[in-house]
């Protein structure tokens, strides 16, 4: 048996439910440190959705992540001598950030291990809120395999592993989240209809619904999941949590390959209030530039999610609707990314391989026959670096409206030119695209 389905089986073993009550000696316990976020009334999503939506702006906590609860409460629970021996903790970057600043305030030693596509402004902020406290280890392809580092070598100093989602006082932690969204609420005079919650490893979900089921058993709970990393999906398809092949790193801060199992028991007991769904990457793009361009809120690709998932349900019409927020460390060197994703999501981007007869003035004939008057090319690379004026050329377009492409496809069926679209997803498109 491998170390996850030890873990997994151990979990399921030992299974210890989070109530209500629970959540709210938690919330008590950090609110000296951790203050309440807005909840922010969203005029822009409420006209698109005919619903009252509100963003629950855990972006705004001085860590810019929900993470900094179930971090600051699992380490604020262990006994002296373990805080006395250390802590180690494994993160996408939120969590890491949650751990330092914990330990910074605590006075405990910390050492925090990230995989390597962590962007760099996340580990900056890791350093900034650590201080002295901490050391950060930069190791693996993926959370997993930092994961793995981090649990091999708190065994060997004899630290404790502070999980980011896959331990009861984590779980309890982020509960406080839907605490205090009913709280909030009720100061409106509003009832929650609907939480829609962005999923990585299941914690933060875990919390909501154990919350949410003691003293909201009406509201409708909504999980969204990166298309890309849809760990959870998998795990109620198989019965239990199973590992991914392979995941999308591009939503960092929830490209789990395994759900946890600990809040997957939770999950799974509450499965009839939940429904769960998943978005494009392309599509969390899209929201995470409505958000900046609209509200200017600054979310990362894991902190849109919920957003994302708005499209995916049924909602009540009218009905009071929660988007959580979960995360704002976006590297602002990631939005030539991001607004690539986004068009090529939106129909508004495509890409050719543009084979020219060799004879002249066949780029003109392109240019005037092909394209449409507010087509615009916006990439024209010769493939052949031997001949750079005929042959094969790598061409980009954007439109202005996604119907455009209907007609654009039209002309190129009837040139003599012959055009050939790349698909996005294909592993060709993925290697002279993306590569």
């Amino acid at each position: 048996m491998n170390a996850a389905s030890n873990a997994a089986s151990n979990a399921a073993s030992n299974f210890q439910p989070v109530h209500a009550a629970d959540i709210q000696a938690a919330q008590a316990r950090i609110s000296s440190v951790i203050e309440p976020t807005p909840l922010q009334y969203c005029p822009r999503l409420s006209e698109r959705y005919g619903v009252e939506v509100y963003l629950k702006r855990e972006d705004l906590q001085d860590v810019r992540s929900y993470k900094i609860r179930g971090a600051y409460y699992n380490i604020a629970s262990l006994s002296d001598e373990e805080k006395a021996a250390g802590v180690v903790a494994a993160s996408a970057g939120n969590h890491a950030q949650g751990v330092a600043y914990a330990c910074r305030v605590m006075g405990i030693r910390g050492k925090i291990f990230v995989p390597k596509p962590t962007p760099k402004q996340k580990r900056d902020r890791i350093l900034v809120h650590g201080g002295d406290a901490i050391e950060l280890v930069v190791v693996g392809n993926n959370f997993d395999e930092a994961a793995e580092a981090a649990r091999a070598d708190a065994a060997e100093r004899g630290a404790t592993v502070v999980e980011p989602f896959d331990a009861r006082a984590t779980v309890t932690g982020q509960g406080t989240v839907a605490a205090e969204i009913v709280s909030q609420l009720t100061v409106l005079g509003r009832e929650l209809g609907s939480v829609i919650v962005p999923v990585g490893g299941g914690g933060l979900l875990a919390g909501v619904t154990s919350y949410l089921a003691d003293m909201a058993p009406l509201t409708s709970i909504v999980a969204v999941e990166p298309k890309g990393a849809a760990s959870l999906h998998a795990a109620i398809d198989n019965g239990g949590p199973v590992t991914l092949d392979e995941v999308d790193p591009f939503v960092d801060g929830a490209a789990v390959k395994r759900v946890g199992a600990y809040p997957y028991e939770i999950i799974d007991a509450n499965l009839s209030r939940i429904h769960l769904v998943t978005a494009d990457e392309g599509a969390v793009c899209t929201e995470m530039l409505g958000l900046y361009q609209n509200e200017g809120i600054i979310a990362e690709p894991a902190g849109a999610l919920s957003v994302a998932g708005l499209s995916g349900v049924t909602l009540e019409p009218g009905s009071t609707v929660v988007c959580i927020i979960s995360g704002g460390n976006n590297d602002v060197l990631r939005y030539a990314e991001i607004m690539e994703r986004s068009l090529v999501h939106r129909g508004l981007k495509h890409y050719f391989l543009v084979n020219f007869p060799q004879e002249p003035g066949q780029l003109r004939s392109f240019l005037t026959d092909i394209l449409g008057p507010e087509d615009d090319i916006v990439l024209f690379e010769y493939l052949k670096k031997n001949n750079r004026e005929t042959g094969t050329a790598l061409v980009g377009v954007e439109l202005t409206r996604a119907r455009d492409l209907e007609p654009l496809m039209e002309r190129m069926e009837a040139s003599p030119i012959d055009c050939r679209r790349l698909m996005p997803g294909t592993q060709e498109y993925d290697f002279i695209v993306a590569g």
